[in-house]
């Protein structure tokens, strides 16, 4: 008669543990039905459900297999595991400058209180926030994402709630915006600042930002003011920019990862070049400021690269790469970002205006740009030994 059996073994970990149980279990034919394994600090957690006949049941010799190693054995006769289809699966991700028991506690009530079940934990960093990863199994997933968007805001950490399996793990390609996401200035408005008119000009792109005013319109309204500007002196603002904190550690990371990246901005296509050439990006499309005789003449050469227009580049740019778009990643802040955020597989609002959070798959507040690694699930000691292995 055959039994289902559940083994819980636990114990301080040491090289060939894991095969020495199963060659036991290999001498008496027993079945694999499932097998975990979790180590923290040196700590073994390894479950099996195993599938054997009741006269050949192992139980003895993996005692004194676990005597031997001071591994303590659990063994538990359970119902056979049910052929149905099975539940579905949710990365959620945590990220905060702390997370203490209180907001992790409220991660996980939300999470119960949706129905779902968590099924593994893996801290993924501890600087330059510190971040988890929850595997849940089963649940509600507007009552989880409701009770996750509550925790949220009362503990202030950032929760990103994805479906988990091979679309995420097979990202390929992450289309980024340039101004307040890759950098953290708008360069318009540091181009106004050079012709005396930067604080008029920081209102009317904020209100473009905040989606109150047409991106189209305000941003040949904000040329217009840039008439007569000599060109030479586009290159003392291309010096102010200033990189968004764990922006070369982003890019650098996807780079060696094998993903595909792309800039695409509504500002300007000579200080986006300048971007990607700095941290190695892929590919860079903005707009084009006309130019006649050195100075500027207030007007854009070609059409604009609004919203709509950045998620036709999204598409275009994931069909030339061979990706389809769920396997595609955008990052922006501002309401001429939505369109882009929502044809992307994952849209993440990085540090964005209001009307952007309320819209994004994701939304982060932390100030590192890095941070998206987390949500994307590559872990910081996986990012670091990377940087150690080029030296």
């Amino acid at each position: 008669m055959e039994q289902t059996i559940l083994i819980r073994v636990t114990g301080i970990d040491k090289p060939g543990i894991t095969a020495g149980i199963l060659r036991i279990l290999a001498q008496v034919g027993a079945e694999v039905l499932d097998m975990e394994q979790v180590v923290v600090r040196d700590r073994l957690n390894l479950g099996l459900l195993i599938s054997v006949a009741e006269e050949r049941a192992p139980l003895k010799d993996l005692l004194f297999f676990g005597w031997e190693r001071s591994l303590h054995f659990d063994f538990e006769v359970v119902d056979p595991p049910e052929d149905l289809p099975a539940p579905s699966r949710f990365a959620v991700t945590v990220i905060g400058e702390r997370l203490g028991p209180e907001a992790l506690g409220g991660v996980a009530d939300a999470i119960a209180d949706g129905g779902g079940n968590i099924e593994r934990i893996v801290r993924l960093s501890n600087y330059p926030v510190i971040s988890y990863e929850l595997i849940v199994m089963g649940g509600h997933t507007d009552t989880m994402r409701k009770g996750l968007l509550e925790a949220s805001s009362l503990h202030r950490i950032d929760i990103a709630m994805q479906k988990e399996g091979l679309a995420r793990r097979a990202t390929r390609l992450v289309v980024i915006d340039m101004d307040s996401t890759l950098i953290r200035d708008e360069v318009i408005d540091l181009l106004a600042d050079e012709v005396g008119n930067g604080d008029e000009v920081r209102g009317i792109t904020d209100d473009a930002m905040s989606g109150r005013l047409d991106f189209e319109a305000s941003l040949r309204r904000r040329v217009a003011g840039l008439e007569g500007m000599d060109v030479a002196r586009l290159r003392a603002v291309t010096e102010r920019i200033r990189y968004t904190p764990g922006a070369r550690t982003f890019a650098r990371t996807l780079r060696r990862l094998g993903y595909r990246t792309a800039l695409v901005s509504g500002g300007f296509d000579m200080f986006a070049e300048e971007v990607r050439r700095h941290l190695g990006i892929d590919l860079a499309f903005a707009n084009t400021l006309e130019v006649v005789d050195g100075r500027l003449t207030g007007r854009l050469v070609g059409e604009v690269i609004d919203g709509a227009a950045k998620a036709r580049l999204l598409e275009t740019i994931a069909a030339g790469e061979g990706i389809p778009l769920e396997q595609t990643v955008a990052i922006g802040d501002g309401s001429n970002d939505l369109a882009m955020l929502a044809k992307a597989g994952l849209g993440i609002a990085f540090n964005a205006k209001p009307i952007v959070d309320a819209a994004a798959d994701t939304t982060l507040k932390v100030p590192y740009l890095d941070a998206i690694l987390f949500v994307l699930g590559i872990r910081r000691q996986d990012i670091e030994a990377a940087d150690r292995a080029d030296g």
